[in-house]
């Protein structure tokens, strides 16, 4: 393995006192290297942070149409929310339009990460359950495939169950790499997860970010997912979180989405539109946020 560059100093007066390795790559949709560091090609686990990609499958489904969902789901999709309550509220309400409830879900239950939301939880006695969890809205959308295509509901996180298949083939199309003999895992929320290059996340956003596909129905989808991303961006992330902050600071020109252990991959929207994809090696999202 490369030793790839430090990307993020932290210093105390006069002194560094910790740095992070990373690799991190800004590319063009026409594949122009607009800034490159570290080894790109390497496949690493993008973890969260390929949910837009993922969310390409329920728009491209036809399922937003058959149930009358909107933005709100679509975001929802993208998210890796805090928690709060219009967070949950609209994962919860997203179900009972398709028909089930958070007992569907099998992303398991999980803490808000909003601590005022967690403490109102336990000054309420209430358990957090699986509509809590920051994948939730991601699973709703998987829920959503399978009902729409009358696919068995149960085990749907499989990786033989056809909604990860179709994920699969979407990723691959995305970009543009042949992920068959990819190193494979179980990402935190129970679905598969397989080695991507920062490359090829880099491509795939970028494709996003222009919207140039040769499928009039693929485009229409991106530029539904970057819309939903830009009018929603509370429900990316929650209070206090970078993910929203910086789709609110720059007015939707930005779109970013953390994933676990120091991913992150963004989507520019204006001026050179571009895909962004960075890993730090020690898994650190305060020196990944930097």
């Amino acid at each position: 393995m490369k030793i790839n560059p430090v990307l993020v100093e932290v210093t105390r007066g006069d002194m560094v006192e910790s740095f992070h390795r990373g690799a991190a790559v800004v590319m063009r949709e026409d594949e122009t290297l607009l800034a490159s560091y570290g080894d790109i090609n390497r496949p690493i686990y993008p973890r969260s942070a390929i949910k837009p990609l993922q969310a390409m499958v329920l728009v491209e489904s036809g399922a937003l149409k058959e149930f009358q969902l909107g933005s709100t789901e679509i975001a929802l999709a993208c998210a890796s929310h805090s928690g709060e309550q219009l967070h949950v509220d609209g994962v919860t309400n997203w179900l009972t339009k398709i028909g089930l409830n958070e007992s569907n879900l099998e992303c398991g239950a999980q803490e808000p990460t909003h601590e005022q939301t967690r403490y109102e939880l336990t000054r309420q006695c209430i358990n957090a359950g699986p509509q809590h969890n920051n994948c939730s809205g991601k699973h709703a959308g998987f829920l959503t495939i399978a009902v729409h295509n009358k696919f068995p509901v149960e085990g749907y996180i499989q990786q033989s169950h056809p909604v990860q298949q179709k994920v699969i083939q979407i990723l691959e199309e995305l970009t543009d790499e042949n992920l068959i003999d990819r190193p494979k895992g179980i990402d935190g929320c129970g679905i598969p997860v397989v080695g991507i290059t920062l490359r090829g996340l880099a491509r795939a956003c970028a494709r996003i970010a222009s919207g140039k596909f040769e499928s009039g129905s693929r485009q229409n989808a991106a530029m539904q997912i970057t819309d939903a991303m830009k009018k929603h961006p509370y429900l990316i992330g929650g209070s206090d979180r970078f993910c929203t902050a910086v789709g609110e600071k720059t007015d939707g020109a930005v779109l970013v989405k953390v994933g676990a252990e120091g991913v992150y991959a963004g989507i520019v929207m204006k001026g050179p539109k571009a895909g962004i994809a960075l890993k730090i090696d020690d898994g650190s999202r305060r020196a990944a946020e930097a």
